[in-house]
Formats: C-alpha cells, sequence, structure tokens
C-alpha cells in the first residue's frame, strides 16, 4: 500500500502540474495478466467499429489509422472489476481529489494496434462531460510499456489551471490545431503497470503507434460523488455512479409515511 507521505506527494503533483503518473502501482506480471485479458476480450468481442476520431486523421498526415476499444470492462471480466475497486488505485484516486469518496464514471479499454494505432489531439476531456466542482479525473493502467513511438499520452502541464477551454466539435471535440500542436505537449512514456492519473481539465493527447508492438491500456474516469454533472451527457456507461471507495453523501433514505 501506498503510504500517506507519498500520497501527499502525488496530490501535490496533480494539484500543480495537472497529472502524476504513479509508478509501479501494479507489478509487471499483474500487467501482463490484464494485457492478455484485454486482448482475450477484444478478441471475444470481435468488433469492427474503430472509435478513431475524424480530428485525429490530421495528425496522422493522412496514413490509415485505427483503434480497438470496449466500454465498460467490468461487466465482461471480473478482473476488471476487481481491478478498479483496488485501494491502490482508489487511495490515489481520492487522495488526488481530496475526498475520501471515490465514484465511477466510466471505463474504456484501449489497444492501439503495431504499427498504425490511431492518435488524440490535444483535448480536455470536460466538453464530453462537464461537472459543477471540476472534481472530474482520468487514470490510465498502462498493460505494457508506452514509449513515444508508440504514441504514448502528452499532457501540457499546469494546463488545468485554465480552466475549460473552448473547443472545436468537429471529428470530436479538440482544442484548434494552430493553438495547441501536439508538438506543444509533453510525452508521458510510461512501464508496464504505471498508471497515470490527470484531470479532466488537463490538456492531454497522444501520437500514433509506429512500432512492432499494440499499445494496451484502461482508461478509469472517477469523480467525487457530490460533484454533479451539468449536462446529461455520457449518461450511458452502464457502470456510472458506482461507488469505487468510501461512500455516497448524496444518498439519503426517504422518511417513512
Amino acid at each position: 500500500m501506498v503510504d500517506d507521505a507519498q500520497l501527499a506527494s502525488y496530490a501535490a503533483s496533480y494539484a500543480e502540474e495537472g497529472f502524476v503518473l504513479v509508478k509501479g502501482l501494479l507489478d509487471k506480471a499483474e500487467a501482463a495478466q490484464y494485457r492478455e485479458e484485454s486482448h482475450a476480450l477484444i478478441k471475444r468481442l470481435n468488433r469492427d467499429a474503430d472509435p478513431t476520431w475524424g480530428s485525429a486523421r490530421a495528425l496522422a498526415m493522412g496514413n490509415q489509422t485505427e483503434l480497438k476499444h470496449c466500454h465498460d470492462v467490468q461487466f465482461y471480466a471480473a478482473a476488471f472489476a476487481r481491478l478498479i475497486i483496488d485501494p491502490r488505485f482508489t487511495d490515489v484516486a481520492a487522495a488526488v481529489m481530496g475526498t475520501p469518496n471515490v465514484q465511477l464514471h466510466h471505463t474504456k479499454l484501449f489497444i492501439k494496434p503495431p504499427e498504425k494505432g490511431s492518435p488524440f489531439p490535444l483535448h480536455q476531456d470536460h466538453p464530453f462531460f462537464p461537472h459543477a466542482k471540476h472534481s472530474m479525473g482520468a487514470a490510465i493502467f498502462h498493460f505494457d510499456d508506452a514509449p513515444l513511438a508508440k504514441g504514448c499520452v502528452r499532457v501540457v502541464p499546469g494546463s488545468h489551471k485554465n480552466g475549460p477551454l473552448a473547443h472545436a466539435s468537429e471529428g470530436s471535440f479538440h482544442l484548434p490545431f494552430s493553438e495547441w500542436p501536439l508538438e506543444k505537449s509533453v510525452p508521458c512514456e510510461a512501464e508496464a503497470g504505471d498508471v497515470l492519473f490527470f484531470t479532466y481539465l488537463t490538456v492531454h493527447g497522444s501520437g500514433v503507434n509506429t512500432t512492432d508492438q499494440a499499445r494496451t491500456t484502461l482508461l478509469v474516469q472517477y469523480r467525487d460523488p457530490e460533484d454533479p454533472p451539468t449536462t446529461d451527457m455520457h449518461t450511458n456507461s452502464l457502470g456510472q455512479g458506482m461507488i469505487l471507495r468510501g461512500v455516497d453523501p448524496t444518498c439519503r433514505s426517504e422518511a417513512s409515511p
């Protein structure tokens, strides 16, 4: 388990930079098992749908790229249900938000295939599911190594302090390429077992996977249960509202008649 001093350090980095990369939250053997589980799930689902954003095509410079993905993975394999309530994860999520309670918003598995794994332009997650108190954050679990050549996540440190930014909506929400080129961001290269935490106001994106190996990650979006959404966008996630740590203080029993 992570001690209080380390949790405080993570929280300080998250508050100042808008992100923190937690090294070795999972050990290498665990990461390898989750990688195997992830690829087996994608194979079982046998879906042709490609979630590559239309706005990402410009980053690929005309080359054809693709993604493999699955929402709500905890409903397809028990291993992922165990992972999202693992205290090693939820304790960090609670620490960076500054609340004892952690509520699930959604999960999403991403596999960037070898040599053509799709990029993401720089953006904030805020436009997809705005919340009143901006507690919403993301944790990206790395199930294999994610160097720059694999299209690792890239962030703009301190960008969360700008608050919500105006996004273009064509081809999915993204920031203007002229003002926010991918090269303006900092690569967050990671190893298998590392977890990247960032706020939904942190500007981030990723490049193309140009290597001969897949890049496998699990995205978990979390929030403070006392932070209500301000719109009804992105409400179709099957597990939304599940308490991963602590309690939901907003739940009140109704008085008997």
